[in-house]
């Protein structure tokens, strides 16, 4: 009762489209493939971070007399420069005392005056034994104390005219103005604790990261042979990215995230970059100099460790084993005597291949 069913499905098996091909031993056809070419470049070991922007320097502008604010001479956050008028303190007090104290300068000058006159008539008298000895004495002693008054008057003048100064507070460093903490009208004491304004200097303003201590060595290293500069792109701003020199590196590693602070200077004359706002930033640590460099897409990864697919003379696949020293921004650095360069390497198609496997190049892969 079997034979005449196993019959049946065997004729059926035969009738079946490329049945008969595939048991006079038909070959596949190449496999579609994109490959590129392995090539030797300079490949930049880069460290990628989130960046903050900072102040290149930031003054909190004080009052450094008591009084009245009169008047502000800016509006909130316009750009100042270096020794541009502020604030007014009422000056008419401190003007005041100025002039009580030239008053007082002069009377003590004049005193000084008849003292010196008065010394040189008891320095003849004494000379020619018309007058004692004391006189003498009691004259220079009085010529003394009239020159130190003068000078303490002149002192006190001199303190008067810088208070009077003091009552034009004037911008000690060009930058720009935040939001006036104390308007007109109100009454300032000397070097109190609140701020009349803050003026921050962006131009240039400062870029900190950070980076693990691992990249230390590499980082010195290049800061003691080249320099190294920070290359910065603000989110959501498709403008050309901003670089700036690396010219800090922070004395000690932050013991709780095992991170080294490094900062960079930008000039930032556009004034892109605002302070307290985050960045995209990347740092070439090493450049990686003659490496055989093959699109990232080419490395596999199997039981034995990366591979590429190379493509002979012809036209067939094979494997071969690779050490990949570093790979970023679709770019994969090898170790040498992996790949030669110029060889033919498979991109995108690997999973259809295996050694011996012919191929069939499709397009060459962009180079980057």
């Amino acid at each position: 009762m079997r034979r005449p069913f196993l019959l049946v499905l065997l004729a059926l098996a035969a009738a079946l489209p490329g049945t008969e091909a595939r048991a006079a031993g038909k070959t596949r056809p190449p496999a579609p493939v994109v490959v590129a070419t392995a090539e030797t470049r300079d490949v930049p070991r880069t460290a990628r971070t989130v960046g903050t922007v900072l102040a290149s320097a930031t003054v909190q502008v004080k009052s450094l007399v008591e009084g009245r604010v009169l008047a502000a001479f800016f509006t909130e956050g316009q750009m100042v420069q270096a020794d541009a008028p502020l604030f007014r303190i009422d000056p008419a007090p401190f003007q005041a005392d100025l002039d009580q104290a030239e008053a007082m300068l002069a009377r003590d000058q004049a005193q000084l005056q008849r003292a010196r006159l008065d010394l040189v008539r008891q320095r003849d008298l004494s000379g020619r034994g018309v007058a004692s000895a004391q006189k003498f004495e009691q004259a220079q002693a009085d010529a003394k104390a009239l020159a130190a008054t003068v000078a303490a008057d002149a002192a006190a003048v001199a303190n008067a005219k810088l208070k009077l100064g003091y009552t034009d507070i004037r911008s000690p460093i060009s930058g720009k103005t935040g939001p006036i903490l104390v308007h007109p009208g109100n009454i300032v004491k000397a070097n109190a604790d609140g701020a009349l304004v803050t003026v921050s200097a962006i131009e240039p303003v400062r870029v900190a990261v950070t980076l693990p201590q691992q990249s230390l060595p590499l980082l010195q290293a290049r800061l003691r042979e080249s320099g190294t500069d920070l290359v910065i792109a603000v989110p959501g701003d498709d403008r050309p990215p901003i670089t700036g020199h690396v010219d800090f590196v922070a004395a000690t590693v932050d013991p709780l995230s095992g991170t080294i602070e490094v900062r960079a200077t930008v000039a930032n004359a556009d004034h892109r970059l605002v302070p307290g706002q985050f960045v995209t930033a990347a740092l070439v640590l090493e450049v990686l100099k003659g490496s055989v460099a093959v699109p990232f897409e080419a490395i596999n990864n199997g039981q034995d460790g990366a591979y590429v697919y190379v493509v002979d003379a012809e036209n067939k696949a094979q494997a071969k084993p690779v050490t990949v020293l570093y790979s970023d921004a679709g770019v994969a650095a090898l170790a040498p005597g992996s790949v030669a360069p110029g060889e033919t390497v498979v991109v995108d198609g690997q999973l259809r291949l295996a050694p011996g496997v012919a191929v069939a190049v499709v397009k060459g892969a962009a180079q980057r």
